[in-house]
Order: structure tokens, then sequence, then C-alpha cells
């Protein structure tokens, strides 16, 4: 079974280098371009269902994708970005200079520390946890789909894969990038095969 991880497609907020999160930003026009660009990329990695994030940069990532193999989108709320509470809207530099407290103690304890309102690593694991664990589920482990989600949340689909030793922060860095992993229904392993693939994406 090969699981195609995939990050929506560029959004405004992305640009302006805004934290997400949980708010629904939609796809600015580039993000709409990648999108199609990835779906016409994946023609040669072939899927029957798409399990994806419900906010709308997901799902019409997902979308792109599904029109072009006519798969099944299979919303699954578990795969949404991560919640950062009240310091969604900001840059990094903006959270770090108006919560610096709870900046720090998040930087230096991110497993149980969580912005205000937000997850903790610990919570967002175990979301991410279950949410494997439903895919394989449903789908035996013996049919190649793709997950549509985004940064953090893929990153750490990865980790719950692979275990914790993966360095996250090489694992999901682009809009529209593909990451691909193997998992065998045998023995039980994932093994991640390509990172960050965002060849698709260069037109010419």
């Amino acid at each position: 079974m090969r699981i195609y991880l995939i990050r929506h497609g560029q959004t405004d907020w992305n640009i302006q280098g805004k934290i997400q999160g949980s708010h629904d930003i939609p796809l600015n026009e580039t993000g709409l371009m990648q999108a199609k660009l990835l779906a016409a990329g994946m023609e040669s990695r072939p899927v029957k269902k798409i399990f994806s994030s419900t906010l709308k940069r997901a799902m019409a990532t997902a979308e792109a994708l599904a029109g072009r193999q006519e798969a099944e989108i299979i919303p699954m709320p578990r795969l949404m970005e991560v919640e950062f509470g009240l310091w969604e809207g900001l840059t990094w530099k903006e959270i770090e200079e108006s919560y610096p407290n709870e900046y720090g103690h998040w930087v230096m304890d991110p497993s149980h520390a969580a912005p205000p309102g937000g997850e903790s690593q610990k919570e967002i694991f175990e979301r991410c946890k279950t949410a494997v664990n439903e895919i394989i589920r449903q789908t035996g482990g013996r049919e190649d789909i793709a997950v549509v989600s985004h940064g953090a949340t893929l990153a750490c689909l990865v980790s719950v894969m692979v275990g914790p030793d993966e360095e996250e922060e090489s694992i999901i860095v682009e809009n529209a990038s593909i990451t691909t992993v193997h998992y065998s229904p045998l023995t039980e392993i994932f093994t991640v095969l390509e990172k960050n693939d965002i060849s698709h994406l260069t037109t010419s």
C-alpha cells in the first residue's frame, strides 16, 4: 500500500507568513493552479480514495485530484491543521512579541504546553494516530490512497507512522507537495519512500 501525503495549495496567509491553524482560509489563484498541476502529477499515482481535512484549502486540493482520477473523497476532521488558538492569524514574530511567556513555554515543552486555546503536541499526536489507524482500518492496508492535509499535521502523521526518530521538519515544506509512504499489512511497518516531491509544479 502506498500512502500519498499531500499538502494543500497556497493561500494568501501562506504568503503573509500567518499561522492558519483551524481558520478556514481558501486557496488563492496560485493555490488553485497548484492543485491542478498536482492532480496532473498524480496521474502516475492512481488512487480510488482521498482522505481529506475538511478545511476549504484542503478540500479544494482534494477535489482537483478527485476530478482528475474520479476518486472518492472521504472527509476526515482529524486531518485538520493543528489548532493554534489565539495565535492564529499572527506571524511567528508577532506571537513571540505578544505572547512571550506562553511562546517560551511552548518552545521549551511543546508536548505538554499549548498555545492559548490551542492544542499541545501530545494532543495532536493522539489525533493523528487515531486518523492513521482509521485509514488503515478502512482500506485494509491494501490499496493506494491519498491523504490531503496541512503542514504541521502531515509532519505529525509521518512521525506517527515511522516513529519519533524521523525529523518532522524535513517532511513537509512546500504547498502541493507529495510525500510517499509505503505500508505493509503483513509487517505493519511504514517506510518513507519520497519526501516533498514538487516536480509536478514545474511548468515549461
